[in-house]
Parts: C-alpha cells; structure tokens; sequence
C-alpha cells in the first residue's frame, strides 16, 4: 500500500488511507442538491459520517428533520441516515475543518454571454481553504471547463501554505447522475477520477472505491473533466442530428420515427438518439458550451458544438410553428386559442424544469397570444419570464375544452389513447402516441393527417 509511481506515499496520505480502510474517515458533501444528497446517502451507505453544507437554511433545516427535497431521495433514506447518526446538514462551512474527504457539489451555471460561471465553485473552494489542514482530501464534483482544477481551486488551496500531494490531495471526480434513471445509480455508475499527482488519485480512488462499485482512473483533472464535457457532448451533437433529421422527414413527408425504429435494426455502427421539442436540464445545454469557451480563449472555434448547440435551441421554435400551422390548417389563429401542454420538466417522469424546452415554448405561444394551461403531476406550479401558470388536471373536459394538445413530456402516467380520443386537435413532439392514427393527431415529423396547402382539398374545420 505505501507504494506508488514516482516513490512513497507521503505520511499524510498513509494515515488518510488508514482512516479511509478503517471507515474512520469523515465526509463533507458541500452542496445538497441532486448531486450532493445522493453521494451523501452512497457514503452513509459505505458506513461514513458525512457532514454536508449547504447555503439554504430551508434545505438544512428539512435535511435534519428527514425530509428530502430531492425526488430521487426518499424521504425515508434521510430520515435513516439521520437516525443511524450518520449525517447532518449544516450552513456552517467552519464545520469542514472536521472532514477528511471533502466533495464539492455546486453548481456552475453560464452566465449571459455564455461564460463559464465558476463563482460557486470559487466561493466553495475559499470555504474549504479557510480551514484546509494537513491530511484533507479535496474532490471537485462539478461539471466544468478543463483546467478549472488546477488553475482555480489549486491556487485557493495553496494560499494555505499547504503542498498539494504532500499535505492535502486534490482530484477532480465528474458527477454522473442522471435524475429519475431507476438503474444506474451513484453507486453503480462508474466513477471517473484524475488527480494533480499520483498521490492525490491514489487517495481519491481509494476514497471512493470503499463506497463505490467501480472507479475509472484517468492521469490527470484535465483529463477527468474533458470526459465528463465529452459525454454530454456527444449526446448534444446527436440529439441535434436527430432533430435535424425529424425536419428534414418533416419536409419528406416521411415519419422520422419509423425510419429511427428501421436504422436501429442494424446491430452495429448505429446508436438510437430520438428527436424532442429540445434539450433540458443542467448537463446537455450547457456542458458543451463550457468546452466551446475554453477553446475560444485558446483561438479555436469548436464548429461542430456550435452548430449542434444552434440546431437544439431552434427546437422549441420548429414546435411553435408546428402548433400554429395545425391551428391554421383548421381555420383557427394562435392567437386567442387555447392551448394545452402537457409536461413541462425537461424529461419524463421528474419534476426538474431547468432549461426545459417547454419554457422557449410557452414564452413564444404567449408572445403569439395564446391561452395557455398546462398539465404535469411533477410541476404543480410554473413561473417563466412572468408567466405563472398552476398545473390543472387532466380531464376529459379540459382536453375537449382546448384548441389544442400539445405533448411535450411524455409522463408515464398519462393515457395518451385517452387524450387523442378527447382532445379536438393534438401536436405530439415525443411519439408518445406511436402506433395510434387519428385524422387530428400531427406528429413532430411525418405524413399530416390533413391535405397539403394548395391541393384544392376540402379541410374538416374543428367543431366550435
């Protein structure tokens, strides 16, 4: 054990590693959202204390009275945590000095220009440095742009007078998780880990595979945090082929899901990606652009993300105008119709609106004039650019009672045969109603259920 490349293991992280195998170590979680909360309940799991700070009193002091504000935490998994006296919550940063491993979870958003917002990461980091002591193992957890590691946090840490690798260890770790996935959890996903020295990865793999089914060591934080921005990347730059394929069937008159079902029929050089009225949450919108603008400040323009990242955006756009053509092949203006969406969080099943395409959507049909409901049984109330607008339910009223239905999160709950069957005209832009036909129902991309413009057909106006 006290081997490594490059020579021994300096004595602080021998005696990190004695206290790592002997589950003596203390975990410091700082950031409680849905990263932070189920790492702490993976480490309470392994059998360590884990003592997590937040900045909201609100979510603190529901945390320690074992109520969860994360929907894939149960209330029950907090309230056992707390029982068993293996976590508790504080506002308090001083109470890091008392950690040993100690993972930052906050979150980096961009800012107006796109930028890079490391402000949280800053502020994270300068509370760890205020009472950084020899023998802390400091993991950085949060999606961000290469060399935000060494060139950010390291310098913070070092105000200290503490060497890194010798003193304190420090590693950049990504966060995998991926809200309402009832499989791959944070224990079961693989951890990809890189450090700023061999001692500081062989500490961090260390910590994390005492709780963790497998750890995926890179040579560096560099490295790690390019992995995670590839990850998302990908998915971006084929999520946005896709969408740009359902356009260009669109204009076919092919229907882009059953060429989907055809193409993935091959069983090799092929990946399924499906098209939607855009992409939502924390990772995909904004991952790529935080590689795209560390780029930029090396002179090189990352063309592809560009133009996967403009391709995406335009979605809710093509869903607007999808709306409005249905509505006017039916003698009926957006303006002063009445519109119904269903789902408005950014994926099924969840109740996370952040970067919803639903959002875009809702803004522009406003703007057109439309009278606007929405349904979702995760999002009891909606609040968009001064739109607020509260979740009603889902009745056979409400959907004859609109102009329009417009499927934009295809929740599992819902029985999407009811809703062609009640509504008057349905706009569906995630093929939760694969298999039905109905002259009313207009797919995202695919044959219309009514005559093209200009063939002189007569067109069934909807009733009044």
């Amino acid at each position: 054990m006290g081997k490594q490349p490059g020579g021994d293991l300096p004595p602080e992280a021998l005696r990190l590693l004695e206290r790592i195998e002997g589950r003596q170590a203390v975990f410091g979680v700082v950031g409680l959202g849905y990263v932070g909360l189920p790492l702490s309940v993976a480490m309470t799991d392994g059998g360590y204390r884990v003592i997590g700070l937040d900045v909201s009193e609100k979510v603190v002091g529901t945390l320690n009275d074992g109520i969860s504000h994360v929907e894939d935490v149960p209330h029950e998994v907090v309230a056992g945590m707390r029982e068993r006296g293996l976590f508790e919550a504080t506002v308090d940063s001083r109470r890091l000095s008392e950690c040993d491993i100690i993972c930052i979870c906050v979150p980096t958003p961009l800012g107006k220009t796109r930028d890079p917002d490391v402000s949280y990461v800053v502020a994270a980091s300068e509370a760890v440095a205020a009472g950084l002591r020899p023998g802390q193992l400091v993991i950085l957890e949060s999606t961000t742009y290469p060399g935000t590691t060494r060139e950010v946090l390291l310098p913070l840490l070092e105000v200290s007078g503490l060497a890194v690798g010798k003193d304190f260890f420090l590693c950049f770790s990504p966060e995998r998780v991926d809200p309402g996935n009832a499989i791959w959890k944070v224990k079961n996903t693989p951890k990809v880990l890189g450090g700023i020295t061999p001692a500081c990865t062989l500490v961090g793999r260390r910590a994390y595979e005492s709780v963790l089914d497998q750890v995926v060591e890179v040579s560096s934080t560099e490295a790690a945090e390019l992995t995670k921005l590839l990850e998302n990347t990908f998915r971006s730059i084929n999520i946005a082929l896709v969408n740009e394929m359902a356009q260009v069937a669109d204009r076919l008159d092919v229907d882009v899901w059953e060429v989907i079902e055809a193409a993935s029929t091959k069983p090799f050089g092929f990946m399924r990606f499906t098209p939607g009225p855009g992409i939502g949450g924390h990772c995909i919108p904004l991952d790529p652009q935080y590689l795209s603008w560390k780029m930029r400040t090396m002179d090189y323009r990352t063309r592809l993300i560009e133009v996967a990242s403009e391709i995406n955006a335009e979605m809710p756009r093509y869903v607007a105008a999808k709306i409005g053509d249905a509505l006017n092949e039916h003698s009926k203006p957006v303006r002063g119709s009445r519109i119904l969406l269903l789902g408005v969080s950014y994926k099924k099943d969840i109740g996370d609106v952040r970067e919803s395409p639903a959002l875009d959507i809702i803004r522009m049909l406003h703007e057109k004039g439309a009278r606007l409901e929405y349904h979702d049984p995760f999002v009891p109330e909606l609040r968009e650019d001064g739109i607020r607008l509260r979740s009603q339910p889902l009745t056979n009223e409400a959907l004859s009672e609109a102009d329009c239905v417009v499927i934009v999160t295809d929740h599992s709950a819902v029985d999407y045969s009811d809703v062609v069957a009640a509504a008057r005209l349905v706009v569906d832009t995630r093929n939760a109603t694969a298999g039905m036909a109905s002259p009313k129902l207009v797919r995202l991309s695919g044959p219309r259920p009514f005559p093209a413009r200009g063939t002189g057909a007569l067109l069934t106006a909807l009733p009044a």
